[in-house]
């Protein structure tokens, strides 16, 4: 599997990350600034990307820079905002054509640099303030998206019970804030705002293809060279040790005619814990494959599940249970997931369900191999969570779980959260 990378520091404290592979005919370009995650940020941070992809100072509106993209053979340029465990990262990419493929003189590392550095580093702005068309029309949209979340009532509720059991962390915080902070957020005030995060919080680089390092150097010397703090910011890493109580549970209702289960857990095992990896193997062999506990018990048996899969909030520490089930069908359906719980931590496990959990995963890793940006987000998973692993150490983590490691991870998983999204009562709430 693909392992290699290098890492080199601009003079403006930058982290270039590069990873040379001639797996791709393309060379992909990310830029990652890390922020903390909280509420008086969030809103901030979605909106700031955004308005940078409309125009820069060199392509002062979408179409200009869209022809320029054009002229270097359909480049992609894309942004987003990534909640990562606390860290709330702002992500700008652009992938372009290798050069060596054109048949032509083109330097398209340099060149997808410099229109990358243009949008991120020489934004437009008329004074000291973005441009206010600009920032009303992308603050619109980001409240649209918002409230779209309601619409799709398995993300609703994932969501939810996510907020209510971090209420007090920084991860209780929605990715995109709250519609009201977009309201308050004037052109001026967020310009600022950029002129201070670009300054001093953690920038990564990150380039994938096939070229030599050196030249990768140079181009991101040349085109990532403007001005920032001596004195960066370092940001603090993600809490997952937060004790459980005693589980709280909640319920919402709504007009769906389903009831959404969400069940949260704690599992006190980060990137960099011994346990890693049988955590991941822990999850999938209860709830991440057709052939597992929940979807086979739960689903399959007991006819009880629309839907029923488990996931990992690797970065905080957290698995979730989600399942679309019939209202009247909540106790019973939660009597057997739990049932899947104590099955686990008592060691009852197949062979065959520990087997085929370990293809899985190891294929799901496989096919990362197949995308540059999974390869990158791959790495700074890694970063974020404070042990940067290969792709092989983790397939090899993996294939040596044994079922006893299954067990130390069911004797930390804490029930903290039961949110349950039901329907309305007729003529009541």
């Amino acid at each position: 599997m693909y392992t290699d990378y290098t890492s080199h520091y601009l003079n403006n404290g930058i982290r270039l990350i590069f990873m040379p592979t001639d797996k791709f005919k393309t060379i992909s370009i990310g830029l990652f600034l890390h922020q903390e995650l909280s509420a008086g940020l969030a809103a901030k941070n979605s909106l700031l990307p955004s308005v940078l992809e409309q125009g820069c100072r060199a392509y002062p509106d979408f179409l200009t820079l869209q022809r320029k993209l054009e002229s270097l053979y359909g480049a992609q340029l894309g942004t987003d905002i990534i909640k990562s465990g606390e860290r709330h990262i702002m992500a700008f990419t652009l992938e372009t054509a290798h050069d060596r493929f054109l048949g032509e003189e083109s330097d398209l590392l340099n060149e997808g640099m410099a229109v990358l550095s243009s949008v991120v580093s020489d934004p437009l702005v008329e004074g000291d303030s973005f441009n206010e068309a600009y920032v009303r029309q992308e603050k619109n949209q980001l409240i649209k998206d918002i409230r779209a979340m309601l619409n799709d009532k398995i993300t609703y509720a994932l969501e939810r019970c996510l907020a209510l059991m971090c209420a007090e962390e920084k991860f209780g915080v929605f990715k995109l804030g709250k519609i009201e902070d977009y309201e308050n957020i004037g052109s001026a005030e967020l310009y600022s705002y950029y002129r201070e995060v670009f300054s001093k919080n953690p920038l990564d680089l990150y380039v994938v293809g096939d070229l030599e390092p050196g030249r990768v150097i140079e181009a991101a010397e040349s085109a990532f060279d403007f001005k920032r703090s001596e004195a960066l910011e370092t940001l603090d890493e993600t809490d997952i040790m937060r004790p459980v109580k005693e589980t709280q549970y909640y319920e919402e209702a709504m007009t769906v005619n389903q009831s959404k289960l969400v069940l949260g857990y704690r599992t006190y095992t980060g990137f960099k814990d011994s346990l890693y990896c049988p955590l991941l193997v822990y999850s999938g062999v209860l709830g991440g494959f057709p052939h597992s506990k929940l979807f086979m018990k739960v689903r399959e048996e007991a006819g009880l599940a629309y839907y029923i899969h488990s996931r990992l909030e690797q970065h905080k520490g957290l698995m979730v249970i989600s399942a679309g089930i019939n209202h009247e069908d909540k106790d019973k359906a939660s009597e057997i997931i739990n049932r899947q719980l104590l099955d686990m931590a008592e060691g009852d496990i197949t062979d065959t369900e520990l087997d085929n959990t370990k293809r899985g995963l190891i294929n799901q890793l496989r096919s990362r191999q197949d995308s540059p940006h999974q390869l990158i987000s791959f790495h700074l998973d890694g970063e974020i969570g404070g042990r940067t692993y290969t792709m092989n150490e983790i397939a090899e983590g993996i294939e040596a779980v044994e079922r006893e490691d299954l067990i130390k991870v069911a004797d930390r998983i804490k029930a903290d959260t039961v949110f349950l999204l039901r329907p309305k009562a007729e003529g009541g709430v």
